[in-house]
């Protein structure tokens, strides 16, 4: 930073070296900044990233100003046409590294003027940075969501093809990470994909609150001149118009929603994270990761690491970190626009960027795992079946509460004996209760105790096959334009 904020002119620009000559608020300041207080004060090494938004509004803009008769038609194309070829400067620059200019709309002018002189400082009539800055960024946001929910819809999909793959494999459900009751496989992997369903709803809020115009909100009272507004919307693709300037200037409510999503998202990566991680153990062994998603170790030949998930659960950290930090910035501002919103896009970015490198990887790292069908099989207990016992006695007339009772003293007696559940005689069973009959062997079948649990959300085929229709019906309906 020190040495960019340091640096003369920028590469290929032509622009004078005094970085103050092209500060869009020097005329009233005699002096230029202090060296230290150009470190702080330079956005351009950040809002660099909203150069096209920048141009299409600009643009825009300067349609707006025609319509509004305040620039003549030939101002209006000659200031397009010079658009357009900055345009094709910034993008063949590398990036910011020795551009002098505090922030994206400063550079933006200073290379209008540059190629068509002194009409190119027209355009900035009637609109301030705090509009133009909270426009360029509501462009970005809404194309960054597009991209997020195109990547999380892959994920969930490549998680539903797998859930598919696996139905009829019947697995150790768990709670308090204590085997519980038996599951289809399937049922587990969908679980994993409801809360990024939930999080596509949640996109899908976020861009109908991102769709809002702030151009012509100006600093904080408005544009004086009759620009009109509907018809930037509709140019730049927005669904409505911000209704009060100052709100318009400071609102950043769906940067900190879109925060909250991706801190959501990476919570339930992590989770998913977890599971792999643990079940892709030696002492489980239920899942083998792809190849192309572990490493080794530099000392240890033997070692197959499931690093895709330890590094998905890590990058979970910044992404609350980012929400947390914004919720922080936006808490104490007074009234209308500050400075330190300036801190939005650098938080929003970098989590948008990091949820764009975990979900592919994480695509990738389920649509290549495998499930050991004979280690998960190895690994379902009978006792697991200790509440399908209860039931047994439930559909014979005991109540649950005594029925669970009995169920838990057989368990008790089955572990002191060192055997399975379904080891014990029915002499033993019936020495806990008379109910018990020679059919209730068939209840130490895990197969059977799936099967047994038909209803909305349950376990049986039939309801696994209706929670995949259900699936493919509301990720059609998250992914739908707002």
């Amino acid at each position: 930073m020190t040495a960019l904020a340091g640096s003369s002119s920028p590469v290929g620009s032509g622009a004078p070296r005094d970085r103050a000559a092209h500060a869009l608020w020097g005329g009233r300041f005699e002096g230029g900044l202090a060296d230290e207080m150009e470190v702080l004060n330079r956005s351009l090494d950040v809002d660099w990233l909203l150069w096209p938004q920048d141009v299409r509004g600009s643009r825009a803009w300067a349609r707006g100003l025609e319509r509004a008769g305040i620039l003549s038609r030939d101002d209006a194309r000659r200031i397009d046409a010079g658009l357009s070829k900055v345009a094709s400067r910034l993008e063949a620059l590398p990036g910011p590294a020795g551009l002098p200019e505090e922030d994206i709309h400063t550079v933006v002018e200073r290379m209008l003027i540059e190629e068509i002189g002194p009409v190119g400082g027209k355009l900035h009539t009637g609109r301030s940075r705090n509009d133009q800055v909270a426009t360029d960024f509501r462009l970005w946001g809404k194309d960054a969501i597009g991209e997020l929910r195109d990547r999380m819809t892959a994920l969930v999909r490549e998680i539903a093809r797998k859930a598919r793959e696996n139905s009829d494999i019947v697995m150790p459900g768990f709670t308090h990470l204590q085997q519980a009751q038996p599951v289809p496989a399937g049922h587990w992997l969908l679980s994993r994909a409801w809360p990024l369903v939930r999080d596509l709803e949640h996109l899908r809020a976020v861009l109908r609150e991102c769709d809002v115009l702030p151009l012509g909100a100006g600093a904080v009272a408005g544009c004086p001149f009759n620009v009109d507004r509907e018809a930037l919307a509709a140019e730049l693709g927005f669904g409505r118009v911000s209704e009060n300037s100052i709100d318009t200037v400071s609102d950043r409510d769906w940067t900190v929603r879109l925060l909250f999503g991706a801190a959501m998202t990476g919570v339930h990566l992590s989770q998913l994270a977890e599971d792999l991680v643990l079940f892709s153990s030696s002492e489980f062994g239920f899942v083998r990761l792809g190849e192309g998603y572990t490493t080794g170790s530099s000392l240890m030949p033997q070692k197959r690491n499931p690093d895709v998930a330890e590094l998905t659960r890590g990058k979970s950290g910044r992404l609350v970190g980012n929400l947390v930090g914004m919720l922080t910035v936006l808490k104490g501002l007074p009234t209308g626009y500050n400075r330190d919103l300036q801190e939005d896009k650098e938080a929003v970015f970098d989590s948008v960027d990091t949820l764009l490198v975990v979900l592919p990887a994480m695509t990738g790292a389920v649509g290549t795992l495998t499930l050991d069908r004979s280690r998960i099989e190895e690994a379902l207990g009978t006792q697991m079946l200790a509440t399908d016992l209860a039931d047994y006695l439930v559909r014979r007339g005991v109540p649950f509460r005594q029925a669970h009772h009995v169920a838990g003293a057989l368990v008790r007696v089955a572990e002191d004996a060192g055997r399975e559940l379904s080891q014990l005689t029915l002499e033993e069973l019936n020495a806990a209760h008379p109910a018990f009959d020679g059919d209730v062997l068939a209840v130490f079948e895990p197969a059977a105790s799936v099967e047994s649990r038909a209803v909305r959300g349950g376990t049986a085929k039939g309801a696994l096959g209706a929670q995949f229709e259900a699936l493919d019906r509301v990720l059609e309906a998250a992914i739908a334009s707002p």
